[in-house]
């Protein structure tokens, strides 16, 4: 499957709530999902809505084995997740970095939950019913904010930790775009 340009900031489809998958296991949605996985691992995401493939559905992917982007991160199961619906374990909020390939060079400090729950469905309708903490419940809140329309810098509280990140980490070897 190609590789899908990625919306960035500034496009109105990113700001749309998305639309709820009615139907799974169907070549569409597969489609889609191959799509959203070649372009993520092309530019080294941890994940990606479909919202930043240009369709608004509510359909998110994520998943870090090892990658440049997140050199430190610890790894995440590789997750298709539709429909999803989160719930907040406890009201710990952590800061933490974070990029988006929405928002290239760029990355900023965003309060998250440290656990939460998470339900939806893969893509062949199968329920998925998980608790996750760390790295894994910081991703799976940025994905799926997506799916309401929010990017990242509009979690991040101090503008003074926003900012490009070859200058953020000017030592650092990260590759964000």
């Amino acid at each position: 499957m190609p590789i899908k340009p990625v919306l960035r900031m500034g496009d109105s489809v990113l700001l749309q709530k998305a639309l709820p998958v009615e139907k799974f296991d169907t070549l569409e949605l597969h489609a889609l999902i191959q799509d959203m996985e070649d372009t993520m691992e092309a530019m080294n995401g941890a994940g990606i809505a479909a919202p930043q493939i240009g369709v608004s559905l509510r359909v998110v992917i994520f998943g870090v084995g090892s990658n440049p982007r997140y050199p430190d991160a610890e790894q995440v199961p590789y997750t298709v997740l539709i429909n999803p619906v989160l719930y907040k374990v406890d009201d710990e909020l952590e800061g933490g970095w974070e990029g988006c390939l929405s928002v290239p060079g760029m990355r900023g400090i965003v309060p998250r939950f440290t656990k939460l729950r998470y339900t939806g469905f893969d893509q062949y309708g199968t329920p998925i019913d998980r608790e996750v903490s760390g790295f894994h419940a910081r991703v799976v809140q940025h994905e799926c904010d997506h799916l309401d329309g929010i990017l990242y810098p509009m979690r991040i509280e101090d503008m003074r930790t926003f900012g490009f990140t070859d200058v953020l980490f000017p030592d650092m070897d990260i590759a964000d775009d």
